[in-house]
């Protein structure tokens, strides 16, 4: 089962493909709530070294108001995990897929939501 939308980018970099990503989600009426800088979080922790690696926090705030009127407890599923990361194959960006997430969920209504977020989303990556 694919839990996430992918697309790599060959001989890319890390920064332009973070910045490309950002706008696509702000285009979007997503805003990047949080993010973690993995690589440089395990070389802090625990000395250890990771190719680029960053967690982006991505919350539409329509559709996170929609999902959390259904279903209170959802934010403990949010916001919508964007990482970006380097591999051998070039940067990829990987974003999560809010159907599967939600699968544990049992509410028609929310998945419908979801579904939405995962157009959202497939498009986000796509315009990258």
């Amino acid at each position: 089962m694919n839990y996430t939308i992918d697309k790599i980018f060959p001989g890319a970099d890390i920064e332009d493909i973070d910045a490309r990503t950002r706008a696509a989600l702000a285009a979007a009426g997503f805003g990047v709530l949080t993010e973690i800088d993995v690589k440089a979080t395990m070389k802090k922790k625990i000395d250890k070294n990771l190719p680029g690696y960053r967690i982006l926090g991505a919350c539409n705030p329509n559709m996170a108001w929609q999902a959390i009127g259904m279903e209170p407890k959802v934010g403990a599923m949010l916001p919508c995990n964007v990482i970006v990361r380097e591999t051998a194959e070039g940067v990829e960006v990987s974003a999560v897929d809010p159907v599967i997430s939600m699968t544990g969920i049992n509410n028609q209504e929310l998945g419908e939501v979801a579904g939405q977020v995962r157009k959202m989303l497939q498009e986000v990556v796509s315009a990258i």
